[in-house]
Formats: C-alpha cells, sequence, structure tokens
C-alpha cells in the first residue's frame, strides 16, 4: 500500500508544492481507503463524484480517475510480478547519477513500462520523484551532508525478492 500512496501522490503533486499534498496527505488517506489499491480498485463513478466534492483533497478529475485506474492496473501488476515492491526495485538504478537531476533512464523505463501496463499520471518525472522518495534513487548531491548516510542506508536495505 504504501507503494501505492507514493505513486499516487506525486501523481497528484504534478503542477503542484510538495508542501500542498503533504498537508492534505491525511484526507487522502481517508479518501481513498488508505490508499489500499484492491479497496480502491472496486471504486466506481459514486466515489469519483464523493471525491470530487472533497475539500480535503486536490480535486482533479483527471488524476482522481487515475488512481482509480491505477489501483486496478495494480491488481493486475501485483498477480503478474508477486509485489509492487519487487517489481519496482527491478528498475533500481546501478550507478548514482551525478548532479541533480529529474529523470533518468532508470524513470523513463518504469514509467514507459507502466504506460504499457495501462497506468496514467506516471511520466518519467513523476516517476523519478517516486522512485527518490522510496529511496530506489538517492537524488543528494554528493557535496550535501546528508548524501552519504543515504548511500549508508540505501547499501544496508534489503532488496525485495
Amino acid at each position: 500500500m504504501r507503494l501505492f500512496e507514493k505513486l499516487s501522490l506525486e501523481g497528484f503533486q504534478a503542477g503542484l508544492s510538495w508542501l500542498t499534498i503533504l498537508r492534505k496527505r491525511e484526507a487522502f488517506r481517508r479518501a481513498f481507503a488508505g490508499f489500499d489499491f484492491e479497496r480502491v480498485a472496486r471504486f466506481g463513478e459514486r466515489d469519483v463524484q464523493r471525491l470530487l466534492a472533497d475539500p480535503g483533497i486536490v480535486r482533479h478529475r483527471g488524476k482522481i480517475e487515475a488512481v482509480v485506474s491505477n489501483a486496478r492496473r495494480a491488481v493486475e501488476l501485483v498477480e503478474a510480478e508477486g509485489s509492487l515492491a519487487v517489481y519496482v526495485w527491478r528498475f533500481e538504478p546501478a550507478a548514482r547519477a551525478a548532479g541533480h537531476v529529474s529523470e533518468s533512464a532508470e524513470s523513463r523505463a518504469l514509467a514507459r513500462d507502466l504506460k504499457r501496463r495501462g497506468w496514467r499520471f506516471v511520466g518519467p518525472t513523476t516517476v523519478y520523484a517516486f522512485m527518490e522518495a522510496m529511496g530506489l534513487v538517492n537524488g543528494h548531491d554528493r557535496r550535501c551532508h546528508v548524501a552519504a548516510a543515504v548511500d549508508e542506508t540505501r547499501r544496508r536495505f534489503p532488496r525485495p525478492a
């Protein structure tokens, strides 16, 4: 659920400030059943109308419908791949990016594969932000005071298998 939540919130953030999304995070969780994608996959038009009327979240029909559709795609992906985590970690880059970037070959590949599977609001920049938020990439400049700590945490992290 956590991966689905992060990817969904990154999609909502597109064109907005991350602070706006963070301030609405609990309302998003309530509105989208804790981002339990199996439950969200069963949402229908009545749920979309309810969400469009919810002032606690970003009321963008396209993004709301994308989360519902993506939940259905997540169910299919888990059936095919075993779990979202196993699938997503296949796109972990072999090397750290040099400098600050907003997308990478891996985020482009993951976005392309998700789109091939029918996912929406998953462009390479959105997917890169998701990968960074989930620890698949360390986007900190090497001179940043936390870069080494993030690298060490990533090194110790047991990859999903």
